[in-house]
């Protein structure tokens, strides 16, 4: 009983930490993605069928507009891959990320290892928000 409480505290600090009301099904979803205090990559649809397997009443709707409100609150961020897949990271520092073609599954990279040299002058009345490296890989 005290490793779920400890779970939905740590999914309600997050929330707060985000400035987020816990409602129940938001803090249904906060606790499978940070309750043992482990970061997530996520889909919409893994959460869902994660939610689905814990027995939370939730829509894949809902998923998705709570994922949106855990982005805009800055306690996640939105990853793009081809335009087509979007991975959802609890790690919100920047960092690195590999691309499993055959998994379909993102994981982070280590960024220690990461150089970049230069990034491009933004165009003019612009600024950078942030760099998202990706990097695509097989198995062999």
């Amino acid at each position: 009983m005290t490793e779920t409480c400890s779970a939905q505290q740590r999914g309600r600090n997050w929330l707060e930490a985000g400035g987020l009301r816990p409602t129940r099904q938001r803090l249904s979803l906060a606790t499978l993605l940070v309750g043992d205090g482990q970061n997530r990559h996520v889909t919409a649809e893994s959460l869902f069928d994660a939610a689905v397997r814990a027995g939370d009443k939730v829509s894949l709707a809902t998923v998705y507009n709570t994922l949106r409100a855990f982005c805009d609150a800055g306690i996640m961020h939105e990853i793009t891959v081809d335009g087509s897949r979007s991975y959802f990271d609890t790690r919100i520092d920047d960092h690195p990320h590999f691309f499993w073609e055959e998994e379909n599954r993102l994981s982070d990279a280590p960024a220690e290892e990461l150089d970049l040299a230069q990034i491009p002058t933004p165009p003019a009345g612009t600024e950078i928000t942030r760099v998202d490296v990706i990097i695509r890989v097989r198995k062999i």
